[in-house]
């Protein structure tokens, strides 16, 4: 008996060591490259959302549920991360109706322009933060590159083990708990850099989307309607990277033939008030806050009338959850003009 309480208590051990040790190793999305934080942070929300936004840096950076809260009583969240490919969306999806059913789901199209896995360090920001599932085991699967292996996601430490030249200060502070950087998924910017000679799309040898991107927006518009989910299609209102007349037309063509509300905002500009002189940060590849504000608001007129989407602010559980949301997006609005002032 003494020795199997010995042996249990050696693998209890070793097993414990690997997973501080793993836990220590592993990128923690902190201070750099925070994005790769937003995929985790939807597992701690309570799940009651009337719309799920899904997609790239389209969503999480030009769209703010806050508004959509303030101004319509819609409570949304944005399940986004950098670069997410279409398959990675679809995956998100099914993950979400593990945990609710919304009324809505709004993704973004940008993504279909890619048909095959990109890269390893944009997987992981969306694939890690996933919980383990069928639909992230399948999400994996579908977005390695040759070069990934499916156990370093199941052992990060296979993958991470030679970070001990990388590890600082955040690495120990932050093993157990990342900061909270986004509100409900968006990732606020006040600052501003306008949208100067923005680059012409260059001449492609083919504008059609590929087979794979097609099957899983099909997948994606099936699931939503066997849950009974209103599927809106739409894209952002970037300026880069381009979206070209092809793939607009073939959006709409797909939007027609499924009977799917299809909004574009490249040609809303006048409609939403967008000015990429002062509501971008980057030249006009994503909206500061003022930008993606007069978009949401835009974007919760239409949801009222076409998804018909109620006003549940004198719901007195959500409203005193969205209270202290919108008091730290208010601190935090504050903060970033604070800082840019100085």
């Amino acid at each position: 008996m003494k020795k199997v309480w010995k042996w249990t208590g050696t693998v209890f051990i070793v097993l414990a060591s690997l997973y501080l040790l793993q836990r220590l190793l592993a990128p923690k999305y902190a201070a750099d490259v925070v994005e790769g934080a937003l995929i985790a942070e939807y597992y701690s929300e309570e799940k009651d959302h009337d719309v799920v936004f899904i997609g790239d840096c389209e969503v999480y950076e030009n769209f703010s549920p806050a508004v959509l809260w303030r101004d319509y009583g819609i409570n949304s969240y944005i399940r986004g991360s950098a670069q997410q490919l279409i398959w990675q969306s679809y995956y998100l999806l099914e993950d979400t109706l593990r945990y609710e059913k919304p009324d809505t789901v709004i993704f973004n199209v940008l993504s279909m322009q890619y048909n095959e896995p990109q890269r390893e360090a944009y997987n992981r920001m969306t694939l890690e933060g996933m919980r383990w599932s069928s639909s992230k085991a399948a999400s994996i699967l579908a977005s390695m590159t040759e070069e990934e292996h499916f156990l370093d996601y199941v052992f990060p430490l296979l993958r991470y083990h030679s970070r001990w030249s990388e590890l600082g200060a955040e690495d120990v502070k932050y093993m157990f708990h990342t900061p909270r950087i986004s509100h409900n998924g968006y990732y606020m910017r006040v600052d501003v850099k306008p949208a100067e000679n923005v680059p012409e799309g260059r001449i492609l040898a083919d504008y059609r989307f590929g087979d794979n991107a097609w099957e899983y927006l099909d997948r994606m518009t099936a699931l939503c309607r066997e849950n009974d989910i209103r599927l809106i299609l739409v894209k952002a209102p970037s300026l880069y990277p381009y979206w070209y007349d092809q793939w607009e037309e073939q959006i709409e063509d797909y939007a027609a033939a499924n009977d799917l509300l299809y909004i574009n905002f490249l040609e809303l500009t006048e409609e939403t008030g967008l000015d990429f002189s002062t509501d971008t940060y980057d030249g006009g590849l994503h909206l500061n806050l003022s930008g993606a504000e007069k978009i949401t608001e835009y974007l919760g007129g239409v949801l009222r009338r076409e998804a018909g989407l109620a006003d549940r602010r004198d719901e007195e559980g959500l409203a005193g959850v969205w209270e202290e949301k919108l008091a730290a997006y208010e601190q935090e609005k504050e903060r970033q003009y604070a800082e840019l002032q100085k």
